[in-house]
């Protein structure tokens, strides 16, 4: 006895769900990635032409806030550290890393001086350094 189903399995899919569910994941990343900073403080950066393709794992961060106080800030986070802590807290995130390499952001108007001191801290502990500036 042979039974024949009458009806056939449509092998069709609707697509207009999936393309709907596409740009609303393509918009979310979109509007995310933008949100993504790695410097959260709003530092004003001397300009320079060259640039260096190196990146390093932690930043410090120096803000002038224009009464002869700095702050010093690791991986951009709001919270101040001592300079006397920065080494600390940099040789703590840096021992596990091959090629320690960490990036000094600072205001434009931070003096020299207070550079050179987190410069120093590298040169201790034989840490490479890179010295965010903007494009001009």
């Amino acid at each position: 006895m042979a039974l024949r189903r009458t009806t056939k399995a449509d092998p069709n899919i609707a697509m207009s769900s999936m393309t709907d569910i596409v740009f609303l994941l393509l918009i979310f990343f979109l509007v995310t990635s933008t949100l993504v900073n790695p410097n959260a403080l709003k530092l004003l950066l001397p300009k320079s032409t060259g640039q260096v393709s190196a990146k390093a794992t932690v930043s410090v961060s120096i803000k002038d806030w224009g009464d002869d106080s700095y702050s010093y800030h690791i991986n951009g986070n709001q919270q101040p550290v001592n300079l006397e802590e920065v080494e600390d807290e940099l040789v703590e995130l840096l021992q596990s890393e091959e090629d320690p390499t960490f990036s000094i952001y600072s205001d434009e108007s931070v003096p020299i001086k207070e550079i050179v001191q987190v410069m120093n801290i590298a040169k201790r502990n034989h840490y490479k350094v890179i010295l965010a500036t903007q494009a001009e």
